[in-house]
């Protein structure tokens, strides 16, 4: 709908009425971002002060939120991860419908520590995988795996853009059966804070995961840190009655 220039009800809230309108008919982004304030200026033919008023109604309307250097957001829009199914955590973004990437950082051979090789049951060489995990272009969490050593056969692209669950059946022809998740929290250190694109200071959540083929052997230790805001973890479970 066009905005009405000579109307009793001002340009912004004309304009945070007919974001709205949008936001109720889902017409945004599957991350929940809306356009930026250029985008909008374009769009209404309008200052940037109004624009940013009509945003400020949607802000104090409790509907979204703003992130310096981010842009708006909705509010409620949160990524979540079902801890209770198996599946990989770059399989659990894209199934809720985000733009989700990632970005292979690190792909070597290393002596995991002590206590991951204690875990995968050998103190000797594994593949190390470090991604960086993405919705659209904002980072959101990394991911450090060791995995056997054998995987590093595998051509350095496929690790870039195969989660490592679908590598395991593409690759060893082996499936999953069960996974062992712990979580916690942990502050960023520098890198981890550079990777994030967040505050030295910002607590992350922690992830730590080892999974297990059919026959109990570990298959992979993973650990992720992932930025807290938006992010949630579910769990359902059935009790039974004793």
């Amino acid at each position: 709908m066009p905005l009405v220039r000579e109307n009793a009800t001002p340009l912004y809230r004309q304009i945070a009425m007919q974001l709205r309108q949008d936001i109720a008919e889902g017409l945004f982004e599957r991350t929940g971002k809306l356009p930026s304030e250029a985008e909008l200026r374009e769009r209404f033919s309008v200052s940037r002060v109004t624009v940013r008023q009509a945003l400020t109604v949607l802000v104090e309307s409790g509907l979204v939120e703003q992130r310096k250097g981010k842009g708006t957001y909705l509010i409620g829009r949160d990524v979540r991860y079902e801890l209770d199914t198996l599946r990989s955590f770059h399989e659990s973004l894209c199934l809720q419908g985000f733009d989700a990437r990632m970005r292979l950082l690190r792909f070597e051979i290393r002596t995991p520590p002590g206590p991951i090789g204690a875990i995968l049951g050998h103190g000797g060489a594994c593949l190390f995988l470090e991604r960086l995990h993405l919705i659209g272009e904002e980072p959101i969490a990394v991911g450090r795996s060791f995995l056997p050593a054998q995987f590093a056969d595998i051509p350095r692209a496929e690790a870039d853009r195969t989660p490592t669950y679908v590598l395991f059946n593409r690759f060893f022809g082996q499936s999953l059966d069960r996974v062992h998740l712990t979580l916690g929290a942990q502050a960023a250190d520098d890198e981890l804070a550079c990777l994030l694109k967040i505050s030295d200071t910002t607590a992350l959540l922690r992830m730590e995961r080892v999974s297990f083929f059919t026959n109990n052997t570990p298959a992979e230790c993973s650990v992720f840190f992932i930025r807290p805001e938006r992010y949630r973890f579910t769990l359902n479970s059935h009790f039974v009655a004793e």
